[in-house]
């Protein structure tokens, strides 16, 4: 039983099978029933102990150095015998204690011999496989519960989406029904609209042509004050019996040539002239002066006025504007005016009336601040690069690339003069006060001075080393300022069209220069953006402010003097104010900026630049 025990010990802690090769080394003695078991004398009993010992402990090593094989070879060969079918399945079943008793039984047997090795046979193959059918068939009715489920799912899944589909169908149905519905509505309108255009376009016409209509009859309005205030004038003066003087209120007055009239300054004298004889003493200056010798050619020439005038301008921006904090401007609108880049603006001198030039070789005009178009023209064959209004707003001068300057007449409406003599595009332009002469200024490093009514250049101006970019009349008087790219600024005499004076400083090419109201300050910029202040008297710099690396393309003060406006390259105008030295930008245009100009209160900021809009800063 002990031998019987350790082997069935050892069977189940290797879990192999034993094979009949395996028992052929282990002899088995029967033992009869009946037969007494007596023990032997302890001698006996001792060594057949210690034999049976180390029996046991030469079986332990075999098998264990033989496991892997036995296994192997059972699993490979051999079937699965009866006692390890039926042990293996009391133990899948937790029958415990009927596993002891089977096994205490079936090797009792087996050691009696009652059991042969060969009587006990293997399971049937059979069986074996009707358990694993069974346990495949559990296994796939699992299967198949869990694909039903799936199924039911997926058929729930399916009706759900045709649900869908057919409410997707009936909304796409419905879709489609008002879209052709709004179809044909839209054509409908379509043909509407398309029966009053023609009315519509009739109807902007006459606004068109009655805006121009009292446009124009607020300029003949103002003609017709002018040219009484100056009748006026000129009888008190023949009816006191002095000599004859321009009144300062001369702008406004109108001059026209086509009519075979002349300036104001000239029908006054021609008044005189048929009235009263010159003295001897008048006589005899005319003679000494060489001016009034060379006016005896020209008989149409004009007569410059006599010394500076006082701005009747400068007492109302006193009392009016008040100054201005830098950085208060904002974009309150945009206009779209031309196709191309706004080279320059004008302001009107009383009316909220905006001129625009382009390279488009066009101008327009403006009403301020809505941007209804009043009148726009056509005549030059290049770009403009400058305008500026007559002071009484009846004309407008314009400069071109094409080295031209013209002079338009708004009651006329078209050009009435054009001035040629310049060798390279016109780049500037400026109207004396009088409204009988306008400066120009070139790429040929000259600068003109025109007589309108005598059509001709009266003086030129030569002295700048290189182009001169701007030019501009100093407000009633017969002083010209011009900039130039040899990095200088000119005072020129428009009498007699020498050089003044010359401000030396900048260190690149001056692009703009322009006079405060006051005329004591010039302001002016460079190609490299920087900005200064000069003092006409003394003629040096005052103030030098780095506002670059991008140009300045042109500068401007307002009314009151306190804040200068450029125009950069960078796309935004920079404002300066002069008391705090404080320096902003305002951003808002999308390309170059190339003019700047202030209203006449300074409640207004306008600004042109190469997206082809100007843009109004309140």
């Amino acid at each position: 039983m002990e031998e019987a025990t350790t082997t069935e010990g050892t069977f189940c802690l290797q879990q192999v099978t034993i094979t009949e090769s395996s028992e052929d080394d282990y002899q088995y003695e029967e033992i009869p029933a009946d037969e007494d078991f007596s023990l032997q004398e302890g001698d006996e009993d001792l060594a057949k102990a210690l034999h049976t010992m180390h029996e046991q402990t030469i079986d332990a090593q075999i098998m264990a150095q033989r496991p892997g094989q036995i296994t192997k070879q059972s699993l490979s060969e051999t079937p699965e015998i009866v006692d390890d079918f039926l042990c293996n399945f009391l133990i899948r079943m937790g029958m415990n204690r009927t596993l002891d008793c089977f096994q205490t039984e079936w090797y009792e047997l087996m050691q009696r011999g009652v059991l042969e090795p060969k009587d006990v046979g293997f399971v049937p193959d059979a069986y074996t496989c009707n358990q694993h059918l069974e346990r495949e068939n559990i296994y796939l009715k699992k299967e198949m519960e869990n694909y039903k489920f799936a199924a039911n799912k997926a058929k729930e899944a399916l009706l759900k989406m045709q649900r869908e589909r057919d409410f997707h169908r009936m909304h796409h149905k419905r879709v489609v029904q008002e879209k052709n519905r709004l179809i044909n509505d839209i054509k409908r309108l379509k043909t509407h609209y398309a029966l009053y255009e023609p009315m519509l376009r009739q109807l902007n016409e006459k606004y068109e042509i009655l805006l121009r209509e009292k446009m124009l009859t607020s300029l003949e309005r103002d003609k017709v004050v002018g040219q009484i205030t100056g009748l006026q004038a000129t009888l008190q003066s023949l009816e006191s019996g002095s000599n004859i003087h321009i009144p300062v209120m001369k702008v406004g007055h109108w001059c026209d040539r086509e009519a075979g009239l002349v300036g104001p300054s000239q029908r006054a004298l021609r008044q005189a002239k048929e009235q009263k004889v010159h003295s001897a003493v008048n006589v005899h200056d005319s003679a000494k002066d060489p001016a009034k010798q060379m006016s005896k050619k020209y008989p149409k020439d004009s007569e410059f006025p006599e010394g500076i005038q006082v701005n009747p301008y400068l007492a109302c921006a006193k009392k009016c504007v008040r100054p201005l904090k830098s950085g208060i401007y904002r974009l309150s609108n945009t206009l779209k005016v031309h196709d191309l880049a706004v080279t320059c603006l004008a302001l009107h001198p009383r009316k909220d009336i905006i001129v625009t030039g382009s390279d488009d070789r066009l101008w327009k005009m403006w009403a301020f601040p809505n941007g209804n178009i009043i009148v726009k023209g056509e005549g030059h064959t290049d770009w403009l690069s400058g305008c500026c209004f007559h002071p009484s707003g009846s004309k407008l001068v314009t400069s071109s690339g094409d080295k031209t300057v013209r002079v338009w007449d708004f009651t006329k409406g078209g050009c009435i003069l054009k001035l040629e003599g310049h060798s390279y595009a016109v780049l500037d332009c400026s109207w004396h006060s009088c409204g009988d002469f306008v400066a120009s200024a070139s790429m040929d490093e000259t600068s003109k001075v025109w007589d309108l009514n005598s059509e001709r250049c009266r003086y030129t101006l030569r002295g700048h080393k290189d182009s001169v970019n701007s030019i501009e009349f100093f407000p009633f008087s017969n002083i010209i300022l011009t900039s130039s790219a040899d990095k200088t600024l000119s005072l020129w005499d428009a009498r007699t069209g020498l050089c003044a004076q010359t401000f030396y400083g900048h260190l690149h090419s001056c692009n703009h220069a322009t006079f405060n109201m006051k005329g004591d300050t010039i302001v002016s910029c460079d190609s490299y953006g920087v900005l200064k202040l000069w003092d006409v008297r003394r003629g040096v710099p005052m103030v030098s402010i780095d506002a670059g690396p991008h140009p300045g393309n042109q500068v401007a003060f307002d009314p009151s003097g306190h804040i200068v406006a450029a125009a950069s390259n960078d796309g935004t105008v920079k404002t300066l104010e002069l008391k705090s030295g404080h320096l902003s930008s305002l951003l808002g245009h999308e390309d170059k900026v190339q003019s700047v100009i202030f209203d006449h209160m300074a409640e207004h900021l306008i600004s042109g630049g190469s997206d082809g809009t100007i843009r109004i800063w309140n």
